[in-house]
This record gives structure tokens, sequence and C-alpha cells, in this order.
């Protein structure tokens, strides 16, 4: 009969990408059903209620404690990762921690770095709010890279940054990179003349990536959170993201990337962008609206960068067999590519269902043929790793969409970058090795070969283990297209 056991370390905190990667491995072993370690909020509680290892230790914990929990076969396996985690929790340098120094306050921070401009807000969102304002009133410009953060504590943050002349990337700012130094999940591009302010983290991957390897480079790129053009927060950080690089003598061209705007947010945004005397590529990602003389529309990450450069990409859209099975299953680490991926289709007359609990008969049942899944999307992240830093978050969903007689093709996007996992395809090749892998799999790679993980030699670990591998997230979605027999997509 399974064992819940729960162990408590008073006052401690530690990354949560740390204490996910280190779930991840605890959760591995043998004996061990489910295991989470987590900071003893009580968001955190109850992820940990809900997946059935919070016990009465764990659920006595405070705030700022550290809440060790997994469920086990027996208690001997149970002690034993316990024991396991403890080792791991005490080697915080294998964890890639290094031998930064640290500091315990944003305070003894600055006294330290006093020439620094900028924090970066990595704690659970209950107590992000707190330290960013601490950050604010220290001087200092705010990237919130925390999630589940109120949006009016956003709004209000915001305002008030504002008003001090500050910025407040995020929350959920995943990317940025600001005169060269990449921040979160950023990749390493040239720096160049073209400036890039996104309400998404893969976006700004992707259109950055394919504007390095069109041979230009990014001056700027603002990341604004998620919810930045909802109405609760009226653009604020958007705003003031045009300003910057409208006022940037680097800056030559701005590329805006976001999901569709509240319109009355659209149409502040728009009358500021009509006021500049740059031109700017607006990607309302799905959305059509009216611009502005000095804008162009983009329907796809592609073509924004395509517009940004002033030349077509060199399409490296793969030519795939017809296929005889025809439903298709989308895999995805970035919410922004799938969602673009998602549009492609759409424009091509292909019916789509997102973000189903697993990609099974379900959708079919629905009515769906094709089902494409964001795998980093807070329904799934909720208390696990992200994807793009833990790439097994994909290997149940993908093992079932690979045993599924009705999937002809599968569609992926491998994600590099700083803060990514080291090798992700390498952990594909290996997941895929021995398997009788009967439906296609197509997927793009988002990088450079600047960055930590090669762009080239990622792509060649895919191509050995029998992966099609196109030259963006938009090639592949519409070489899946063909394959499928639905012509090409629609052109915007």
């Amino acid at each position: 009969m399974s064992v819940v056991l729960n162990e408590v370390r008073r006052a401690t905190y530690l990354d949560s990408i740390v204490l996910m990667r280190i779930s991840r491995q605890v959760a591995q072993l043998p004996g061990i059903e489910e295991a989470g370690l987590m900071i003893g909020t009580p968001a955190n509680r109850e992820i940990l209620r809900d997946a059935g290892i919070l016990g009465p230790q764990g659920a006595a914990a405070e705030a700022s404690d550290l809440i060790l929990a997994l469920r086990a076969s027996d208690a001997q396996a149970g002690q034993a990762a316990l024991a396991a985690a403890r080792t791991l929790l005490d080697q915080p340098g294998g964890q890639g921690t290094g031998t930064i120094e640290s500091s315990r306050t944003i305070r003894a921070a600055v006294q330290r770095l006093p020439a620094a401009n900028l924090a970066l807000i990595s704690v659970p969102g209950d107590f992000a709010v707190a330290e960013a304002r601490k950050a604010l009133e220290l001087g200092l410009h705010v990237m919130i890279f925390s999630d589940n953060v109120p949006i009016a504590d956003e709004a209000a943050l915001k305002r008030d940054a504002r008003d001090r002349g500050r910025f407040v990337l995020g929350p959920d700012c995943g990317t940025a990179i600001i005169a060269g130094v990449p921040l979160g999940f950023a990749n390493v591009v040239p720096r160049g003349d073209i400036g890039i302010i996104g309400a998404s983290g893969t976006g700004i991957q992707e259109v950055s990536c394919l504007i390095a390897r069109a041979g230009r480079g990014v001056s700027h790129a603002i990341g604004t959170g998620g919810r930045d053009l909802r109405a609760e927060v009226g653009a604020i950080t958007t705003l003031m993201a045009i300003d910057a690089l409208d006022a940037d003598e680097s800056t030559k061209h701005v590329v805006l990337i976001s999901k569709p705007p509240a319109a009355s947010v659209a149409r502040s945004v728009l009358d500021r962008v009509a006021q500049s005397a740059k031109p700017f590529t607006i990607c309302f990602l799905g959305a059509r609206t009216a611009l502005p003389a000095n804008a162009r529309a983009a329907a796809t990450l592609r073509e924004a960068a395509e517009i940004a450069v002033g030349a077509p990409a060199a399409r490296g859209r793969p030519s795939l067999r017809r296929l005889e099975r025809g439903r298709l299953v989308g895999l995805f680490a970035g919410g922004t590519l799938c969602s673009e991926a998602q549009i492609i289709f759409r424009r091509a007359g292909l019916a789509v269902m997102s973000n189903v609990p697993v990609p099974g008969a379900s959708a079919v049942a629905a009515g769906h043929d094709h089902v494409m899944i964001d795998l980093g999307d807070d329904a799934f992240t909720r208390g696990r790793p992200h994807p793009m830093f833990e790439p097994g978050v994909r290997d149940g969903p993908l093992a079932e969409a690979l045993a599924d007689p009705q999937v002809g093709i599968i569609l992926l996007d491998v994600v590099l970058g700083y803060g990514g996992h080291p090798d992700p395809a390498g952990h594909l090749a290996a997941f895929l090795a021995g398997r009788e892998v009967r439906p296609v799999i197509v997927a793009s790679v988002t990088g450079t070969d600047a960055d930590p993980q090669p762009r080239d030699a990622q792509v060649r670990k895919l191509v050995a283990a029998g992966v099609i591998v196109a030259d963006s997230n938009a090639d592949a979605a519409e070489a899946a297209i063909a394959a499928l027999g639905a012509g090409p997509s629609e052109e915007v």
C-alpha cells in the first residue's frame, strides 16, 4: 500500500527551477509514484494536496518553509527517496548555482552592486509583489519571472513604476534581451538595429533567432508579460517600451508581438505607434486590424522576422509524403509557437483542438482531427517543471501519441537558450531510441549556434533520431499541412 511522506525545512528558500529539477530526479527513483519539493505557500500546499502527497507535517508548513513531499510504494522506498532529496538539496552547486555570491535581501544586493539598475524577481508569486516594490523603492527596474501574481497587483506595480520612470517587465516575463544581455529564457543573438517588444517569451525567442539567422541583430528585446495588453493593465509596459525604443538611436525598426489585445488597448498602442517616425511590424497573432502608415502587419512570427530584416526567410519546409493516417498531435513547450501553428492550420481550413488533457480519443470524439497542446500552460506546469528546462514533461503525452494508431504526424518544438535544458534534442533522441516510431515526427529548433546548446548540433541529433527538422516553427506547421493533404496554408 502506498505511503505519503513529508519533511519540512524551516525558513529555507531555493529557486523554483532548482526545486523542480530535484523533484524530477526524486520522482524517477525506484518505488516513487509522485514527488514535489515546494516552498510552503498556501497555493503550493494546495498543489501538493491536489497531487495527493501532502501529509500533516507539510500541511503545517509556513510560507517561508520548504516542503519535501512524496508518495512511495512502501516506507523503505520513501525514506530512501527523502535521503536522496536531502543530498541533492545540500549540494546546490550541483544544481547550477555554482560559486555565485548571494545576498539575503535586495537592499544588500544593491549595496554590493551599486551600479546595478535591474532586479530579476523569481520567487513564488505570493512574495513577488513585495520584492518588486522593494526594488522599485531602491530605484531599480524590475523583471518579474514569477507567475501567479494577481492582475490587480500587476497593474498597481506598473502604475507605480511608470510614475518613478522605471520598467516592470512581467509578471510571468520569461524572456528579455537588454543591451545584448539575455535574461530568463533568451538566446544568444548579435547586437543590431531591430528592437522587439513581446508579451510572449517564445515569441521573442523565435523572432530574435530568425533575425539572427538572417544575418541581422537585435538592439533590445523587452518582455512585457502576457497580461500587459489586457484592459485591466492597459499596456503600461508596452507603451513605455515603445517610448524607449523610439528614443533609442540604435533601434531602426521595432517588432511588436502579442496575442490579440483588448480593442481599447490596441487602439492606444497603435495611436502611439503612429506618432513614431520609425517603421514598425505588428504581429497580433491571428488578428486583423487597421494599422498606421508606418506599420506593417505580420500574421506569423516568421513573417514578422521577414518584414523586420526586409527579406524573405530562406524557408526550409521539408517535403513529406502524403500520409495515409490523417491525425496530427502537436506537443509544444512554447505557448506562442503553439498559437502560431494553430493559426497556420486554421488558415488552411483545418480544425484544431488545443490543450486537451491528453492527446487521445476525446479530441476525435469531439469532432476534431487535430490536437495541439501547449505543455507550458499553467494547467500542465502547476507544481511541475516547465518543458523548456525539463523536456521529460513531454515524454508521457509523446508516448501516447506514438502509440495512437490514428496519429499520422507529430509536431514538436525544441527551444534552446539560457535557462533551458542543456540538451533537449539529446533527451528526445534517447526517448525515441528503440521505439517503433510509426508517425512522422516534424520539429523546429528555436535557437542559434551561439547558444549554450548550439543549434546545429541539436539539429543533427534530431535528424539522426529520425526527426524531420524544419527551419522555423511556421515551416514545420506548413510541412505538416502538406503531408495531411490540405495544400499550402494561406499567405497573409
